[in-house]
């Protein structure tokens, strides 16, 4: 027998007019709204009758939430931000059963959250939306931007976000103006106003990075990309898709028309007293467009390379560089590893007013004061190279090339770092020594690399662990990973990621910096002069003091900042301890197994430690087994 819909149910029994039914399915085209709801809000159908048909309809229980009471020890089972999120409010509990008023109870993705974010088996009930929202006010107060998940409170409503246009076209201004009277008019709000609004506010609040909005056959999903990680945020009906990229689009000053290319655009919002640079990007996929939006906070080129988490070796060694006339430094690592905040911070400290400095940039991320800024248009045919050659006839005292992408532009780059210029830059590199052999394969001779390079740095960012963290004794297998890894000295404690609300429930709160800086001296440009390989430089790089980024991974994870699982899924560990050889101590290339000073087998002393662990082991092993006989 097929199932009969709600207005069918409630047609078939005399409860609504086929002429309102019609109505209300009109207006409920584009809304965030369910039929029911707005049928109720619209007085076509009475309370306890829509409670039956929803009943008999979704098989579910309807609950009124309009007067309950919850138990405060069944109330906090359910995190505030979970059940404003979700529109649900625990109600009771039976045995290891836990009674929930949804709004949505057909939702298993919000069924099997609750379940594991409670530790109890759900048992589902219908609520009417604005009954558990008039619930969660009663028993939480008003709702707060602190349910979010951040635990700070910015404002109560949309309204607290302030919208700003940067461009000067009238209509993008008037889009704005738009965008900010709707929402003060809370009442008049549509839905894809409210999302949008919604998820940036969540955004800012959980120090997200980037803003995901990716449509699906049968919905559209909005993920936050925080600590580097991409969590879910948020699921919107199919209906809203096109509404919501439409909304964003028209606040980033793009064509709504065009849904076949990609756009890019920008706007800027201001939540109390932080203003946020929002860069968008839109891409058509199968079922729409999908849109990320990147987050950059004004304040984050004014960090110095303390606040960064340098280590004041580097921090030393990277501030003398600065203070050169001439050289080239480079940051290394991937995609979100933070090269460009450490870029804006050194030249924080190289700005002042007799220095001339200028950046080309794809695009410019930070609008810094005092220095002068080139953002590359490659349809304008203001590429990196030919803004560079421009830029050599400006006078510059200090160069910042956001990336070196290809051959014209590195030699370009090499040659102001010989000609009394400081080049700062970026490359895409695992490791500060690969940069010397990136340059050589973009075509830049090696005797021009070596009198140009002054130092490389390499970093990643991994997370933090959060402050509800536990605590457990090491076990040995713990200590052997350590060991093994590089660490020659593990830890009695082990720290593992526990999960609170503050953290979303995923133990990791913030991120912190792992370095590796490589500082060129007469041996290694005369490797790099000869072409010699990375294993070679590597060798006198550590002889030269070059401490590796896994090293100070390492160290963090003994101090019980972050943990072994987290370091080994960001940084690589390919050439980790097989540097030197453990019996004689002398620095060897990765491809000897054996050592040609004393013929010993190559091991790291971590490696050596284990087997001399591994041996009396078995010894101890033997000797019981022999007292037994």
């Amino acid at each position: 027998m097929k199932k009969k819909r709600l207005g069918e149910l409630l047609f078939e029994r005399g409860q609504v007019s086929e002429e309102n039914l019609s109505k209300a399915i009109r207006e409920q085209q584009g809304k965030f709204i369910h039929l029911g709801e707005l049928l109720l809000q619209r007085g076509m159908v009475s309370k306890n009758d829509l409670a039956a048909a929803l009943t008999e309809v979704s098989r579910v229980v309807y609950t009124d939430c309009s007067e309950i009471e919850v138990e405060p020890a069944v109330l906090k089972m359910v995190p505030e931000a979970t059940a404003r999120r979700h529109c649900v409010i625990p109600l009771q509990l039976k045995g290891t059963r836990l009674i929930v008023a949804m709004a949505e109870p057909q939702d298993l993705q919000i069924v099997d959250e609750l379940r594991f974010k409670t530790g109890m088996e759900i048992d589902p009930h219908l609520g009417f939306r604005r009954e558990i929202e008039s619930a969660l006010d009663r028993h939480f107060g008003p709702a707060q931007l602190a349910s979010l998940g951040a635990g700070k409170s910015a404002g109560a409503d949309e309204a607290a976000i302030e919208f700003i246009s940067s461009s000067a076209q009238q209509r993008n201004v008037e889009a704005m103006r738009e965008m900010q009277a709707e929402l003060s008019q809370k009442s008049r709000t549509t839905p894809a106003v409210r999302v949008v609004a919604s998820m940036i506010k969540a955004a800012a609040v959980r120090r997200a990075s980037d803003i995901h909005i990716e449509p699906h056959m049968t919905d559209t999903a909005i993920r936050l990309r925080i600590d580097g990680v991409l969590r879910d945020y948020q699921r919107v009906p199919r209906a809203l898709q096109n509404s919501v990229v439409s909304r964003v689009k028209i606040l980033s000053d793009m064509d709504i028309a065009e849904r076949r290319n990609p756009q890019d655009g920008r706007f800027l919002v201001k939540m109390a007293d932080r203003r946020i640079d929002l860069r968008v990007s839109t891409l058509p996929t199968q079922y729409g467009e999908k849109v990320v939006m990147r987050l950059l906070e004004s304040d984050a080129a004014r960090q110095d390379l303390a606040q960064l988490g340098f280590p004041p070796l580097i921090d030393k060694k990277l501030r003398k560089m600065l203070k050169l006339p001439q050289g080239m430094v480079l940051v290394t690592g991937p995609t979100g590893s933070g090269k460009s905040t450490t870029l804006y911070a050194a030249l924080n400290l190289v700005r002042k007013p007799a220095v001339n400095i200028i950046t080309v940039e794809d695009p410019v991320e930070y609008a810094v004061p005092g220095i002068n800024q080139v953002q590359v248009n490659s349809k304008a045919g203001l590429t990196f190279a030919s803004s560079l050659r421009s830029i050599l006839r400006q006078d510059p005292d200090v160069i910042m090339i956001g990336e070196i992408r290809d051959k014209e532009t590195a030699e370009i780059a090499v040659k102001a770092a010989q000609t009394g210029h400081l080049v700062l830059s970026t490359l895409h590199t695992n490791d500060s020594i690969s940069a010397v052999t990136r340059l050589l394969d973009l075509g830049v001779p090696g005797f021009q690399i070596g009198a140009s390079l002054t130092g490389v740095i390499a970093q990643r960012l991994v997370r933090r662990l959060c402050s509800c963290h536990r605590s457990s004794p090491a076990s040995r297998d713990y200590a052997t990973q350590l060991m093994r890894a590089g660490l020659e000295d593990p830890p009695e404690v082990q720290e593992s990621p526990n999960g609170c609300q503050d953290c979303d429930l995923t133990g990791y709160h913030g991120r912190i910096g792992i370095y590796e800086m490589l500082t060129l001296n007469d041996p290694i440009r005369a490797a790099i002069r000869a072409g010699d390989k990375n294993d070679e430089i590597r060798i006198l790089a550590r002889h030269n003091g070059l401490k590796f980024m896994q090293e100070f991974a390492l160290e963090h994870v003994r101090d019980g900042l972050t943990t072994l699982e987290e370091i080994q899924r960001v940084v690589p560990f390919e050439h980790v301890a097989k540097g030197s050889c453990a019996t004689c101590n002398r620095e060897l290339s990765a491809e000897f197994d054996f050592c040609p000073y004393c013929g010993e087998r190559r091991l790291c002393r971590a490696s050596a430690r284990l087997s001399r662990e591994d041996a009396l082991l078995d010894v101890e092993t033997v000797e019981e087994g022999a007292v037994n006989e």
